[in-house]
C-alpha cells in the first residue's frame, strides 16, 4: 500500500504579528511596523506545525497560502455542479418558510427547495472506483462559479485540491459540496445534535452521485473526512462522532459548539453538550480533528454561563480532546472574526495536510 509523500514543495507561511488583518492585506504594512502594533505582554505566538498536535497561535498578516494559486503544470481535476430536489428527499423534504435565524423556531408554512450540489474529482480518476473523499458544508464559499456577488476573495477548493495532490501531500481525494436548504433549514441540519444530517448524506446524496456521475465513495472509515466552517463545522463534527464507524478526519472553522439547537432528552444543551459531557464521559473514538477559533469570534464577550461564546466552546473542546487523547491540532487566529477568510487562506492547505496523515487506501 502507498502512504502520502512527505515532502513538502513549498515553505510554511511566515506567520508574522500585527494589528486588524483588514489593515494589514490593505496597506500591506512592513512586518516590523506590526510588531510595534501587537502588545508586548500577549501570548507568544506558535506557528503551525505538521509534525505534532497540539495547540497554535498565530496572528496578521495572514498570507495566501500558494496552493490557492492556479499552476499551469498541474492536472486540474473536474467539478461537476447539480441541483437536488428536495421533494425527492425522505430525510429533508421541506424548510420552514419565514426568515433567517440561529437554532430559533421553524415558524412558516413549510415548502420544498433545490440544493445546490458539487463535487470535485480528482484528475486521473477511473469511474466507479471508490475513492477516499471529503464532504464540505456551506458549497458556495468553496466553488468559484458560486461564489456570492462574484467574490474572488474565498479559498476555492478546486484548486487547492488540484496543487496538494500534485504535490503529494494529499491523497486524491473527491470533495462532495453540499449547499444547506435556505434560511432556518440550515441549522435544522447543521446544529441538530443527531445522526440525521449523517444519514441524508449517507442514504440520499452520495448514491446519487454515484448513480448519476460514476464517482464510487470508499467504505474504509479512514479515507472519509468532513469539512465545515461555523454550524457547517458543528455538523462535520456531528457526522464523525454519530457515525465513526464512516468518518474518521474532521476540520473544523469557527465551530459553532454552543447552545443552538437543543433536545431536552438528547442535548439539552446542543453542541455545547460536546466538550461539556459527550466528549468526557465518553470513550475515545477513532477521530483525528483539526479545528479553529478566532480571538473575535462569534460571543467572544459573553461569559461561559451564556454558552453562546465560540471562543470559550473551542478553547473547551480543545482542552477535552487532549485529555481524551485524540489526535488534534487547535489553532487559535487573533485579530479576526468568526471565520476569518484571510486565516482559511492561509491555514486550510495545512489543515487538509495534517488531516490525511496516515492514510493508507483500503484494498476495495
Amino acid at each position: 500500500m502507498t502512504t502520502l509523500a512527505k515532502k513538502r514543495p513549498w515553505p510554511t507561511v511566515g506567520l508574522l504579528v500585527g494589528a486588524a488583518w483588514m489593515s494589514a492585506l490593505a496597506t500591506a504594512t512592513p512586518a516590523h511596523a506590526q510588531d510595534a502594533a501587537r502588545p508586548a505582554d500577549a501570548p507568544p505566538l506558535v506557528p503551525v506545525a505538521l509534525a505534532r498536535d497540539g495547540n497554535f497561535r498565530i496572528a496578521p498578516p495572514y498570507e495566501v497560502d500558494p496552493a490557492f494559486t492556479v499552476r499551469p503544470d498541474v492536472p486540474k481535476g473536474r467539478v461537476i455542479r447539480f441541483m437536488m430536489d428536495s421533494r425527492g428527499s425522505e430525510i429533508y423534504p421541506t424548510a420552514p418558510q419565514g426568515g433567517r435565524g440561529r437554532g430559533g423556531g421553524d415558524e412558516g408554512e413549510p415548502q420544498p427547495f433545490e440544493r445546490r450540489v458539487a463535487v470535485y474529482v480528482p484528475p486521473g480518476y477511473v469511474p466507479n472506483t471508490p475513492a477516499p473523499f471529503i464532504v464540505v458544508q456551506d458549497e458556495r464559499w468553496y466553488v468559484k462559479e458560486d461564489a456570492p456577488d462574484g467574490r474572488t476573495d474565498l479559498p476555492f477548493m478546486a484548486t487547492m485540491l488540484d496543487n496538494l495532490i500534485h504535490e503529494g501531500r494529499i491523497p486524491p481525494i473527491v470533495a462532495v459540496l453540499l449547499a444547506p436548504g435556505p434560511g432556518r433549514q440550515r441549522s435544522i441540519e447543521y446544529d441538530e445534535v443527531s445522526d440525521r444530517y449523517a444519514m441524508f448524506v449517507e442514504s440520499e446524496v452520495l448514491p446519487r452521485i454515484t448513480r448519476d456521475y460514476q464517482v464510487a465513495f470508499t467504505d474504509d472509515p479512514e479515507g472519509r473526512a468532513t469539512f465545515g466552517e461555523s454550524s457547517g463545522a458543528a455538523a462535520a463534527f456531528t457526522m464523525a462522532w454519530f457515525h465513526p464507524e464512516l468518518y474518521h478526519r474532521v476540520i473544523s472553522y469557527s465551530g459553532t459548539f454552543v447552545a443552538l439547537r437543543t433536545d431536552p432528552e438528547t442535548a439539552p444543551n446542543g453542541a455545547w453538550d460536546y466538550h461539556e459531557t459527550f466528549l468526557p464521559n465518553t470513550e475515545r473514538k477513532p477521530l483525528r480533528i483539526w479545528l479553529h477559533v478566532s480571538e473575535n469570534d462569534n460571543g467572544s464577550d459573553r461569559d461561559a454561563e451564556s454558552m453562546r461564546n465560540w471562543v470559550i466552546a473551542n478553547d473547551r473542546m480543545a482542552a477535552v480532546l487532549a485529555e481524551k487523547g485524540y489526535p488534534h491540532q487547535y489553532i487559535f487566529s487573533e485579530g479576526v472574526g468568526h471565520v476569518s477568510r484571510p486565516v482559511q487562506l492561509q491555514t486550510m492547505p495545512e489543515a487538509f495536510e495534517w488531516v490525511w496523515q496516515g492514510y493508507e487506501p483500503s484494498q476495495e
